[in-house]
């Protein structure tokens, strides 16, 4: 039996969990209330601890304080699964997201499996159980309104999500995510292939696809963690809070947390899909300008700082794409439900079908 390996995979487990993911979606909670006052031209959370840092430890206590009252009627065992349906699958969703390259010879990746994509999808798809199960479980028309909704927007956009992401793989050649980040070190990112081979004209073309694939699966993403402009199963003005309506103390923090730990997957999948992971180019020049590869697998101290580096240039990125999160949802008003459902049955669908052929084209007669 192979302890190192049983080790390794334990510590990046624990790592992950409770030192990265549940305080990333703490301070989530902490950064979407600064991003919303700093946008309303209000103060947000400045009393507890310095700039109000020590806020979501407060909310934290506040939650699990509360009285945890469970309504007469309600179906009692499904009230009580639907929060922990809600959390688990955003969380174990990155158990297949490298990362990082490598620290101290251990690669920064949970699990890479040779079907890394589908497993997100499978695993993902998986949290609009929770949603429903808290609807019906509920015995009540507001939430019972959110579960169908919930239900609903998500095949309604899995189908977008899913189809953006072939022309990714049909480039790639396989669905490892790690392959995935290899291929955009050595060939560019997705989003922008032409850096670094600026006369082929093939990866100029190929822009086009990718960029498209970029905007309907980043698109998707929001409407999957139920953000604004998408949050029809809560929609407060309508439904008095959806599908969490009857729910109170730790079993609706559950549901919070759940729905940060989606947008910390979902950026983390399109960070590795589209924007190269965690790599970083930085330019270099030794007899002749090129990109410079922060690598963790040099040995000693430049293996482990490079390995660090790796690592902060991943969260980095996922940080960036959590503030546009947070950017759109006190920005932009909530659709309405035809529309929701006509954007995602009558526009991404056939966009993201045809831009399939589109980048099947292009990699078939164009040099990449």
């Amino acid at each position: 039996m192979n302890y190192f390996f049983i080790t390794t995979s334990l510590l990046k487990i624990v790592g992950m969990l409770f030192v990265v993911i549940l305080p990333m979606v703490s301070y989530s909670v902490y950064a979407e209330r600064r991003v919303s006052a700093f946008i309303q031209d209000r103060l947000g959370p400045n009393r507890v601890g310095p700039a109000g840092l020590f806020q979501p430890i407060a909310d934290i206590f506040k939650l699990l304080l509360k009285e945890d009252f469970t309504p007469r009627h309600v179906n009692t065992f499904y009230y009580w699964l639907a929060p922990c349906l809600a959390l688990v699958p955003a969380i174990i969703t990155i158990a297949v997201v490298p990362f990082g390259s490598t620290l101290l010879g251990v690669p920064m990746v949970i699990a890479d499996i040779n079907v890394g994509i589908l497993y997100v999808f499978a695993v993902a798809s998986l949290g609009v159980y929770g949603i429903v199960l808290a609807g019906w479980a509920s015995n009540s028309k507001y939430p019972f309104l959110g579960g169908v909704r919930s239900s609903s927007q998500m095949i309604s956009y899995e189908l977008s999500l899913g189809l953006a992401v072939i022309p990714v793989f049909l480039l790639v050649g396989n669905l490892r995510l790690t392959s995935v980040v290899r291929y955009q070190i050595e060939h560019g990112w997705m989003i922008a292939p032409f850096i670094g081979d600026w006369t082929n004209l093939g990866k100029w073309l190929l822009t086009i696809p990718m960029i498209i694939s970029f905007v309907v699966f980043t698109i998707a993403v929001f409407a999957e963690t139920n953000r604004l402009p998408f949050d029809l199963p809560e929609a407060e003005q309508e439904l008095a809070g959806g599908y969490h309506t009857e729910y109170s103390s730790m079993k609706f923090a559950l549901f919070f947390l759940g729905e940060y730990a989606a947008m910390i997957s979902g950026s983390a999948i399109i960070v590795t899909l589209f924007l190269g992971g965690w790599h970083l180019p930085l330019p270099s020049w030794h007899g002749g300008f090129h990109w410079l590869l922060v690598d963790g697998t040099a040995p000693g101290w430049r293996g482990l700082l490079g390995g660090l580096f790796n690592i902060a240039t991943f969260f980095a990125k996922v940080a960036a794409l959590l503030f546009i999160f947070m950017w759109v949802r006190w920005t932009l008003p909530r659709f309405r439900y035809d529309q929701l459902m006509r954007l995602g049955w009558l526009f991404f669908f056939e966009i993201a079908l045809a831009n399939i052929f589109l980048a099947a084209i292009i990699v078939a007669y164009f040099p990449i």
